[in-house]
């Protein structure tokens, strides 16, 4: 029989995404409603290996659901990756008298805590944040949304300037293994043309697509190209290429950059926060641990964090089929 929880550290680790701040705001809540204490560990894993918690109820984290980034704040830990660095770690949990925790996070954290978890038998859940939504067992992560939003507005500005001038615009935007804000957003600007690190479509067809468009009457054009792209090294020789093969085009390179992690979350990603938060504890509560808490066909689902970890989060190839169609 598993050991009665009573006291949960929640931790945010990685890169910051919006809705951090509405999930730690879900965890410490729901531990207050259950009657178990709750701490916050900051700067992630290297906080916890330097001792850096506080204790924290519902009023520590009232007016952080709009907030963007994390009032835990994030770092990576080098020193994590080691059997005595986590072995420090350990001490100082057990010391604080944490016998459990929550980490918000992707894969790389998710990895830490299921290490973690074999060497010391430490009571584990994981909350996906990450803007990328290129972790497997769910739909969404946390601040995957807010991040289309900005991405979305952003490219609708930057196409009042094409438009303007007769331009070509590269827009590039996060994703560097996964092409999920890309592809979304790329559909939802209109763009021409998107880019993604799954579907490597060459020069070639780069250059007959802006052609086709050209052609057709289109005086200005917008490509979405992921930082992971396959077709070039880089959106900088994307440009050249396409200057030194349609010197018609005026082009123009607009990355986008960490703008797309900030911001305050959307509603979709507070109630999102919110319900894996919840959840997150309640799991804890059962005596489980190990896993992620995603959601999958709206209904909040338990993957382990192997799989979680391991997975692969596939792109949706109807939505590659839609781009093609209503792009031409």
């Amino acid at each position: 029989m598993s050991k009665k929880i009573q006291k949960v550290g929640v931790l945010t680790s990685g890169g910051d995404s919006p809705g951090m701040n509405a999930a730690i705001r879900a965890v410490v809540r729901a531990c207050a409603y259950y009657n178990v204490d709750c701490v916050g560990i900051y700067r992630g894993y290297q906080g916890m290996i330097e001792g850096d918690f506080k204790e924290m109820g519902p009023r520590d984290v009232k007016n952080i659901i709009n907030k963007g980034g994390t009032i835990l704040k994030s770092a990576r830990s080098v020193d994590f990756k080691t059997k005595e660095g986590r072995k420090k770690a350990y001490h100082n949990l057990v010391t604080a008298g944490i016998d459990s925790f929550v980490v918000i996070g992707g894969d790389g954290s998710f990895t830490g805590a299921e290490i973690f978890n074999e060497e010391f038998g430490f009571p584990v859940i994981g909350i996906p944040g990450t803007i990328d939504n290129d972790i497997y067992g769910t739909s969404y992560t946390l601040g995957y949304d807010t991040a289309l939003n900005t991405v979305i507005d952003a490219i609708d500005k930057i196409r009042d300037t094409a438009n303007s001038h007769n331009r070509l615009f590269f827009v590039e935007v996060m994703g560097r293994d996964a092409g999920h804000i890309a592809l979304n957003a790329g559909i939802g600007a209109g763009a021409e043309e998107i880019l993604i690190p799954e579907e490597d479509f060459g020069l070639d067809r780069l250059v007959d697509s802006l052609k086709r468009s050209k052609g057709s009457g289109k005086t200005s054009s917008i490509v979405v190209v992921s930082e992971g792209d396959k077709i070039g090294k880089n959106v900088f020789e994307l440009k050249d290429y396409i200057e030194e093969n349609m010197p018609e085009y005026d082009v123009r390179v607009s990355v986008l950059g960490h703008m797309q992690r900030g911001g305050s979350p959307s509603c979709f990603d507070r109630v999102l926060a919110s319900r894996l938060g919840v959840k997150a504890v309640e799991t804890l509560l059962e005596g489980k641990s190990n896993y992620m808490v995603g959601l999958n066909e709206d209904k909040i689902t338990l993957t382990p964090l192997e799989q979680a970890i391991k997975g692969q989060s596939k792109i949706d190839m109807e939505l590659v089929k839609v781009s093609d169609i209503v792009s031409s």
